[in-house]
């Protein structure tokens, strides 16, 4: 589905696809709730009394919390960013292992690139967790930027930015398709052309109110869309 403001992009066609990675191209049962859970816990050895988890995202309640340490002691907030990442890249990897792509993410990015499209990756998961579930990701996709790539993650425009760079890829002809409306605020960003699925654990109607210009319940649905509409 659409939205009713018709994106425009110069010719109209799509020559680049950024794809997040978990619940967008894979299926990882992370559970982010208890991660941030583990984080309160962990802060304990820190800081004193409990603190509670903030609305931000583990990773930049992660870096909230260093800064906070830091604060009292800058060795300490050093020591807690390197036991947070550690636990953080465990779970990840605890997560992997049971995960799996999606049944068509290799069929689609197949297609992609026999019609000369170009597609990438960019994950706020670490690079041995995708790897792990998609161990062949260099057979499909011209660039892939992790966790461990970049120094600002997604929804900083720097991370989209870079994967276009990698590719050599015009914003005025690429996209950025995720599950999740932290993804749409990236490719918003960056100032590029939005889709959003509805493989994770967010609603079409999130996803359209997020701002997506299209949305979709999987990435082949979405790309047989824009296909049909002459986008591709």
């Amino acid at each position: 589905m659409m939205n009713s403001a018709r994106p425009n992009n110069g010719n109209g066609k799509i020559r680049s696809i950024v794809f997040d990675f978990d619940g967008t191209l894979a299926e990882l049962l992370l559970d982010f709730a208890l991660m941030k859970s583990n984080l309160g816990t962990l802060v304990e050895k820190y800081l004193p009394g409990p603190v509670a988890p903030p609305s931000l995202p583990a990773l930049e309640w992660l870096e909230e919390l260093a800064t906070a340490i830091g604060h009292r002691d800058g060795t300490a907030a050093e020591d807690f960013r390197r036991e947070a990442h550690r636990m953080i890249s465990e779970m990840e990897m605890e997560a992997a292992h049971h995960g799996r792509l999606f049944s068509f993410t290799r069929p689609l990015l197949t297609e992609l690139r026999q019609l000369g499209l170009s597609a990438a990756i960019i994950t706020r998961n670490c690079e041995r967790a995708v790897r792990l579930v998609f161990p062949d990701l260099e057979d499909y996709c011209r660039a892939f930027l992790a966790r461990d790539h970049v120094p600002l993650v997604k929804p900083h425009p720097d991370h989209l930015l870079r994967a276009l760079d990698a590719m050599g890829s015009d914003s005025a002809t690429s996209m950025m398709v995720g599950d999740h409306p932290l993804d749409i605020r990236t490719g918003k960003n960056a100032g590029i052309l939005t889709a959003g699925v509805a493989t994770g654990k967010t609603t079409p109607g999130e996803l359209s109110r997020s701002g997506a210009h299209w949305t979709a319940n999987n990435c082949m649905d979405l790309f047989r869309e824009l296909k049909a509409a002459g986008w591709i």
